[in-house]
């Protein structure tokens, strides 16, 4: 089971697993920060490509899950809305990925912490961009190229998604609906850019598989437990928690 790969350890391999499960609560619990909990989590001990080769599976199950849960019909109205967006970020996140692999550890680290913290904080401070209707169109051009970049490297395109729907004043009720399509179909195609960029493959694949299984966990315990509990108060500490593992990677990305 653990001769996936050498630098997988049975020690290694739990704590990915415990990280994991970690995520797939604050998930099926609040609705966001899996990928970001896996790959702060998981960069403390796990090489960055190796990192962002097990994000992938995962990701693409939960997700799928979540379009699924807000249903179909409600997927197909987003994506006539948010077609530009959708389809930049999809673009975005399979040429990005292709970059992964030539990118030097210690910068990988930045790439992956600096999002990270960057985006946490957005959130913590609740700042909200606002979007003129007349700016509508290349606000999505814009944001989905961004976030798509984002995707392809780190595998979190969900809190830039998030900033987006704000700024265009999208109904809480449509939210869940629009991040769903975008999530699933993102996932997809992040699943394609890292089989054709050589991240995922014939060791690396058998991680990521092995990690759908706690991440899953995880969620059914959030989606039980969720309501026991204050979610904005849990969200603010979920955030803090990332970017003290943020800080840590910038940390090792600066010295090496």
């Amino acid at each position: 089971m653990f001769e996936f790969s050498p630098l997988i350890t049975p020690v290694i391999f739990g704590f990915a697993c415990a990280v994991t499960m970690l995520g797939g609560f604050v998930k099926g619990a609040v609705g966001f920060a899996m990928p970001l909990i896996m790959i702060s989590g998981m960069g403390i001990l796990i090489p960055p490509e190796l990192v962002v080769a097990g994000i992938v599976i995962p990701i693409v199950i939960s997700n799928g899950l979540q379009v699924a849960r807000s249903g179909f019909g409600n997927a197909q109205v987003a994506l006539k809305e948010h077609w530009r967006y959708v389809l930049v970020v999809c673009v975005m996140i399979l040429i990005s990925a292709q970059f992964v692999r030539s990118i030097p550890s210690n910068i990988m680290f930045m790439v992956l912490g600096v999002p990270v913290v960057a985006l946490c904080c957005i959130q913590l401070i609740g700042w909200r961009p606002q979007i003129a209707p007349r700016w509508r169109r290349p606000f999505e051009w814009a944001a989905g190229a961004l976030a798509g970049t984002l995707g392809g490297l780190a595998g979190t395109w969900g809190p830039p998604t998030v900033l987006y729907l704000l700024a265009l004043n999208t109904p809480r009720t449509s939210q869940m609906s629009v991040q769903g399509v975008i999530y699933g179909l993102g996932s997809v195609m992040l699943l394609l850019g890292h089989l054709q960029s050589g991240i995922l493959n014939a060791q690396t694949w058998v991680f990521s598989a092995a990690l759908v299984l706690p991440a899953l966990a995880g969620m059914w315990l959030g989606f039980r437990l969720g309501d026991r509990f204050d979610q904005e108060r849990f969200r603010r500490v979920t955030l803090w928690v990332l970017i003290i593992a943020g800080v840590n990677l910038i940390r090792r990305g600066v010295m090496g």
